[in-house]
């Protein structure tokens, strides 16, 4: 069973930096597109970052576009989501997420494998 495994998250102040690392295990990292959504209380999960398999293809939502950057080391089986110039409204919990279908737009529809979450909170 491929399962993704976030760390990286925790608690920073306004205007710093994190960054999120996902590794996979039960499988390998270079079969799937990999990407980040974050949820807020009591809302649905949002869309935050997809990068294709061999990272040709980078898809950032509009508001973490200049702030966030999504990488990804296929050797290391991890990838990354570094975010910078962080703002009260970052903080949610953020999942891994991988698929299988390259080709498809990742959305909480077409994922195959979700991560167990990582909390993220920005002070003001």
């Amino acid at each position: 069973q491929v399962q993704p495994v976030e760390s990286g998250g925790g608690l920073v102040q306004a205007g710093g930096s994190l960054t999120l690392s996902c590794g996979v295990s039960g499988g390998t990292l270079s079969s799937y597109k990999m990407g980040w959504f974050r949820q807020y209380p009591g809302t649905e999960r949002e869309f935050v970052a997809a990068i294709s398999r061999q990272e040709h293809n980078v898809y950032l939502v509009d508001s973490v576009k200049g702030r966030f950057t999504i990488s990804r080391d296929n050797a290391k089986n991890t990838v990354y989501l570094q975010m910078n110039s962080l703002k009260p409204e970052d903080t949610a919990v953020y999942y891994c997420a991988a698929m299988r279908a390259d080709w498809r737009p990742m959305t909480v529809d077409t994922v195959d494998y979700w991560g167990q979450g990582t909390q993220v909170t920005v002070s003001s």
